[in-house]
């Protein structure tokens, strides 16, 4: 009976399946990597990859477990892309990280003559496609980096990737808000959801 009971708790995610669906979170690209592809469920009649969001689901766990180890003020999250640039800031907003949106000038991480050099601790990328130049500085200086991963992109230089579609407004959104419930819950900053009133909306680059 208490094995059943843990599988039952095991199975159970984040939010309904429905939400992540909705969002469109497990939408993918006509293209998958070959490191994308335990992370992929099935591939569509269109010929679109989709994302197992069970995977995508454990992998926020994961990030948000990883996060909480380092001081929030010490994590860099960046997104070049315009649907991650709310969420990012939202994140930050939430949880004290630190967030570049939009360009990312070259030396942020290894020139500190730089105006705007940071140090952090830790790299969040949205897209390691387009955060290509965070990505290769983190490297540089000898950080981790967590991804969000489209079945499009490569895992080299991410050392944890949450396989999402990391170009849908709404599917941003929803990874941000869950990254930073369960981030603000690892912390012990929340004890309860119910405690995370920021609502998904709010995360939402708008159109």
């Amino acid at each position: 009976m208490v094995e059943e009971q843990q599988q039952t708790e095991e199975q159970q995610t984040l939010i309904p399946e429905e939400q992540y669906l909705t969002s469109g979170v497990h939408i993918g690209t006509r293209q998958k990597t070959a490191d994308i592809k335990p992370f992929i469920y099935r591939v569509r009649n269109d010929g679109l990859y989709i994302i197992d969001i069970k995977k995508t689901d454990k992998k926020i766990r994961d990030a948000a477990k990883l996060l909480a180890k380092y001081d929030p003020s010490r994590i860099l999250i960046v997104s070049v892309r315009q649907y991650g640039q709310k969420p990012i800031q939202e994140f930050a907003k939430h949880t004290g990280a630190k967030a570049i949106p939009g360009r990312f000038t070259p030396g942020t991480l290894t020139n500190p003559n730089a105006k705007h050099f940071v140090e952090p601790d830790i790299l969040v990328v949205t897209d390691p496609l387009v955060d290509t130049q965070a990505l290769h500085e983190a490297r540089n200086v000898g950080i981790p980096t967590v991804g969000l991963c489209d079945t499009n992109n490569e895992l080299k230089y991410i050392d944890l990737a949450i396989p999402t579609n990391n170009k849908g407004r709404r599917a941003l959104a929803l990874i941000y808000w869950l990254l930073t419930r369960e981030f603000l819950k690892e912390k012990g900053k929340i004890k309860d959801y119910s405690e995370f009133t920021a609502t998904v909306e709010e995360f939402e680059a708008e159109l």
